[in-house]
């Protein structure tokens, strides 16, 4: 059975949990829209681990005894000065997590429970890959940004290269679907002839 504090704590970790999965899914849609598809599937699928987190949280509360809590969410930012920035965000905000779970082991030290100390320990760690990915990220993205501008550039027009590409190919499919009528009309008058 949870101790009160501990249930507390440890809902205060789901609300985090299932506020850094929303803010993950709004940058990758930020970016997605912006023409970086790379960054948006690599932040989609972070999204989607916040979210396994929180789970494995709900989880781990209710079994315990304990009542999990599903919690209203804050709107997250739409939209970011640049992909350095995003990245700049995105590392920021993995140091709170990181200090939040060293906050909810300490709760649990303090209470001697050993249980919920040994079940966060997978969260400590997760956090130390969290932080390592994170770290080079607005580095490598500035470094990007400045050495391939052009490349840069075309990247955040990529969505309208895409759609011209689309339209290209639809326009290529019905020339070709012209073509192969004129075919069957020519081999239909030939049968006739």
């Amino acid at each position: 059975m949870l101790k009160d504090k501990i249930e507390t704590a440890l809902n205060d970790q789901i609300r985090i949990e299932a506020q850094s999965s929303q803010i993950y899914l709004a940058m990758a849609s930020w970016a997605e829209t912006e023409g970086l598809g790379g960054t948006a599937q690599f932040l989609y699928k972070h999204s989607d681990e916040e979210r396994m987190h929180m789970l494995k949280l709900v989880q781990y509360v209710n079994e315990r005894g304990g009542k999990a809590l599903v919690p209203q969410l804050s709107q997250p930012d739409r939209s970011y000065e640049s992909l350095t920035n995003l990245f700049q965000t995105l590392l920021n905000h993995e140091i709170m997590v990181s200090g939040e779970i060293n906050n909810l082991v300490e709760v649990c030290l303090n209470e001697k429970d050993y249980t919920t100390h040994n079940f966060m320990q997978w969260y400590v760690a997760e956090q130390i890959e969290e932080e390592a990915a994170q770290l080079k990220a607005p580095a490598i993205a500035k470094t990007y940004l400045e050495v391939h501008p052009f490349v840069a550039s075309k990247a955040v027009r990529s969505r309208e290269v895409r759609n011209l590409e689309i339209r290209a190919e639809k326009n290529e499919k019905s020339m070709e679907e012209e073509r192969e009528a004129k075919e069957r009309e020519f081999m239909l008058q030939e049968d006739f002839n």
